[in-house]
């Protein structure tokens, strides 16, 4: 009976959508994290009676066909890119993005990769790195002596050097910016890698060129809304659910079929 496989693909659709949106909730504290959602399409249809086809010798058409759908498949998991909100925090290298574009940082296979996490340390040569320890491309090395570090919203990079009194500029922060952003591949890490569906990426200082803002002493939270989440997640449970009583009712018909053959 068609009902059993389609109420199947029906479940495992919505067990990947649980998925999805468990992967939300769990990142809801995850600097910079992006949220997903499950997209859906419906299978092919069997065609029982052609839509259009010709019904008489004078000419009549069907106005409407008669077709059997195969069930639903989930065709993709597109990133939601919008902003997620600013949290103040007391760190000098904790950085938000206020607008569009990615930080860059270079892996220690020489790739570079994009990230919206903005939470910057410094490792034992002064250089700015990512927590797990991946440069900031361009560089930045921030002096042993320096007793304060200022990064204005421009992208400059200035530190006051002991027993100076003028700042001394050390570099300057560049974002990157994609025509595509769905089309990066996440890797892990809060980090992204360039695609061809992403399309190559457009470089400027912050404030420029469409490039946003850079917010210093804070970050950039994940956009995830725990109350749409529990709300899908409560969809997807009810539509995993009907599609579990389609396949027991497609069993208890089958069953009624095979107990009249008797």
């Amino acid at each position: 009976m068609r009902a059993l496989y389609t109420a199947a693909t029906g479940m495992m659709a919505q067990e990947l959508n649980v998925e999805v949106i468990s992967n939300n909730i769990a990142n809801m504290r995850t600097t910079g994290f992006k949220k997903q959602r499950a997209e859906f399409q419906d299978l092919m249809y069997q065609n029982l009676r052609r839509v259009g086809t010709t019904t008489s010798d004078q000419g009549t058409r069907l106005p409407a066909g008669l077709d059997i759908g195969g069930g639903v498949k989930v065709v993709s998991t597109p990133r939601v890119m919008n902003q997620g909100n600013i949290t103040m925090t007391e760190k000098d290298l904790d950085l938000a993005i206020r607008g569009e574009g990615f930080f860059r940082v270079t892996l220690p296979d020489g790739r570079t990769a994009y990230t919206r996490a903005g939470s910057f340390e410094r490792d034992d040569q002064g250089r700015v790195v990512t927590p797990e320890g991946y440069l900031l491309d361009p560089q930045i090395t921030i002096p042993q002596n320096a007793t304060g570090v200022t990064i204005n919203q421009s992208g400059q990079v200035s530190v006051t050097i002991f027993g100076q009194t003028q700042p001394t500029e050390l570099g300057q922060i560049q974002l990157s910016r994609f025509v595509n952003k769905n089309g990066l591949q996440p890797i892990g890490d809060n980090l992204y890698l360039e695609t061809a569906s992403s399309g190559t990426p457009q470089l400027a200082n912050p404030g420029t060129d469409g490039a946003g803002n850079l917010l210093q002493r804070q970050l950039e939270t994940a956009n995830v809304n725990a109350v749409t989440e529990i709300s899908d997640l409560i969809a997807a449970q009810r539509a995993y659910s009907m599609n579990a009583k389609v396949v027991s009712a497609a069993d208890e018909m089958l069953q009624s079929t095979a107990n009249m053959l008797r």
